[in-house]
């Protein structure tokens, strides 16, 4: 199944052997997870594991591993429209594998991080690095971060050959200290992409006739692969702030992120958690999250007003672009959640979440009703350190 995961790479893994054979390791912290995303109306179901670990070396460098597996299932929207005679649902089911691993070193005021990952399905396979650095300024009080991600992607796509992705992206970010509670932050990230960016499962229909002679022309409903640009440029601006309230021993997150890209599809997503301690072992957190995104330029739910006479079997990005995925349509979605967490002793912890994730269209650019999501999310998890 084409979709975009974060990505690891197995290349580092006698790393973690060799660090825990011959090094003195300061500490270790381990955290086992499994959650159940499950859309309503029986559409995708997704069972994932993970394992996430960091061990600190030293006083200075500091390793973490994480592994994940998903097991997907189930049906998406196909990009036809209901009761067109062509089948409005396709069925999936695939398993992804990742790995991903990351160490870091303190370079003075400097912390400097490489990752690398990789992730695999049946037709995707995803390669990744990373490189960041944290500098500490100000007796410690500003924290500049920047850095660089490149990830190289092949995507199977039935009658070519196995097509190539590129994707870049170069970040930077102020978190700054304004008192004992209270903390701000900026980030912003440039985004490239270029290659195959089509999503090989979605379709188009077109209401076109068949004509006989000596009978009137007899009407029907063709699917085409979808056409999208092979490149995207986006920028993302993403502010923060969190306060902690003394009194109420509880503090207070809040986000807004701002996204704009060359598809035309500008978003806003607003988060807000409220971080409330009770006794000595429990910690309960409600968040609420808003998003809201116009339609990308070439959006459109049929062909039938798009000016193309034969389109192609495999399209290569070059114009007249077009895609009826209800992901590129013009939609708001509204999440809501509670995190649960409940320190067992010193050293270990359990956590528990639910959220409810909710898309509704809106606008004249928008996908049929059916096409979008309900879904709700599971999560529960063991954390320990030593």
């Amino acid at each position: 199944m084409n979709k975009k995961y974060i990505i690891y790479t197995p290349a580092v893994l006698p790393l973690a052997t060799q660090a825990g054979a011959g090094v003195a390791i300061d500490s270790h912290r381990y955290d086992l997870s499994y959650q159940i995303y499950q859309e309503r109306a029986d559409r995708i179901r997704i069972e994932s594991y993970y394992l996430r670990t960091q061990f600190d070396l030293s006083n200075d460098t500091s390793f973490r591993f994480q592994y994940l597996r998903d097991a997907i299932s189930g049906a998406s929207p196909s990009g036809v429209l209901p009761d067109s005679g062509q089948s409005f649902l396709s069925e999936l089911e695939d398993v992804r594998t990742g790995i991903m691993a990351a160490l870091s070193h303190q370079f003075g005021d400097h912390r400097v991080e490489f990752e690398l990952s990789r992730s695999s399905e049946d037709d995707y396979l995803s390669y990744g690095f990373a490189l960041s650095d944290k500098w500490e300024l100000n007796q410690k009080n500003t924290t500049f971060t920047y850095g660089v991600n490149y990830v190289d992607d092949q995507v199977a796509v039935f009658g070519l050959p196995d097509q190539d992705k590129k994707n870049y992206d170069l970040f930077a970010g102020v978190t700054q200290i304004i008192d004992k509670n209270t903390t701000v932050s900026i980030n912003f990230t440039l985004g490239y992409s270029e290659g195959y960016l089509n999503d090989p499962y979605k379709v188009i229909q077109r209401n076109e006739t068949v004509v006989f002679p000596g009978i009137p022309p007899i009407p029907v409903v063709n699917v085409y692969a979808e056409n999208r640009p092979d490149s995207r440029f986006r920028q993302v601006l993403q502010l923060e702030g969190k306060h902690f309230f003394e009194k109420a021993d509880a503090s207070l997150d809040v986000m807004l992120r701002l996204s704009n890209d060359d598809y035309g599809v500008f978003s806003q997503t607003a988060e807000v958690e409220w971080r409330q301690a009770i006794g000595e072992s429990w910690e309960l957190n409600p968040f609420i999250r808003y998003y809201q995104q116009n339609a990308a330029d070439f959006f459109a739910n049929t062909l039938n007003d798009v000016p193309i006479t034969d389109p192609a079997r495999y399209p290569d990005g070059s114009g007249p672009n077009y895609s009826s995925d209800y992901r590129l349509s013009s939609f708001n979605a509204l999440s809501l959640g509670l995190r649960l967490r409940y320190q067992i002793t010193e050293n270990v912890s359990m956590s528990a979440a639910y959220e409810h994730y909710s898309m509704t269209g809106q606008g004249s650019d928008q996908a049929p009703d059916q096409a979008y999501i309900d879904a709700d999310i599971w999560t529960f998890g063991l954390n320990a350190k030593f």
